[in-house]
């Protein structure tokens, strides 16, 4: 189903290209860029319609992915299934083409990342998480029409409980899990859609097909 965006909604604020937040992303983004100055590296903001009911939360950006291009899940595997399955689910429009020029968008969806820059080895610490916080709580105050998040993966589930307020303790990740937070949207669990859990069987193509059927039945 395809819903008209409203575009005089006010966009949630993005990082600076030279943000200084967080010295060992900063030192890491600069080394690339002095070794592929072509790539994006940079932070990488969101994508998709401010309006939106459905958030997509991710990790962070893939450094040969969303680092490369500048668009979240764009240029790796996990994009590859995330797109794909977001069409199948009705939630794009055009045809992805792995490059952020490709003129594909999402309709009645928006992505982003818990931690915005690109982090050695794919793991952000603690404090850079935190440090990116503000961001993620920005972006969730800006969609009026928000009712459901997917967090994908337990770092970026933590990082929604606090944003929102809530003790981490008291809705545990797991995947397909739904929890009715209070005064807020609903919040589902997938794993992340790396290739490192789909080729080691952790996360299917059907397991991830089955989050979104339920988030359509809780939507529609």
């Amino acid at each position: 189903m395809n819903r008209k965006s409203t575009p005089d909604i006010a966009a949630p604020a993005q990082p600076g290209r030279e943000c200084p937040l967080c010295p060992r992303l900063v030192e890491f983004r600069l080394k690339y860029r002095a070794s592929d100055p072509e790539w994006h590296n940079a932070p990488v903001p969101s994508f998709g319609p401010v309006d939106a009911r459905l958030l997509i939360v991710g990790l962070a950006p893939g450094l040969k992915g969303a680092n490369l291009t500048g668009r979240p899940f764009t240029g790796d595997y996990a994009g590859d299934l995330l797109y794909a399955t977001l069409a199948d689910f009705g939630w794009t429009r055009g045809t992805y083409g792995a490059h952020a020029d490709d003129g594909f968008e999402l309709n009645d969806c928006r992505i982003t990342n818990a931690v915005r820059c690109v982090p050695p080895q794919n793991r952000p610490v603690g404090a850079e998480i935190n440090t990116c916080r503000p961001f993620l709580i920005d972006e969730i105050a800006a969609m009026s029409q928000l009712r459901i998040i997917l967090a994908l993966g337990s770092i970026a589930h933590n990082s929604v409980i606090r944003t929102l307020g809530h003790k981490q303790s008291a809705y545990k990740f797991g995947h397909a899990a739904a929890h009715d937070l209070p005064d807020g949207p609903l919040l589902v669990d997938s794993y992340h859609c790396s290739r490192y859990n789909t080729n080691t069987g952790r996360l299917t193509t059907e397991m991830f097909h089955d989050v979104f059927r339920l988030i359509r039945e809780r939507l529609d």
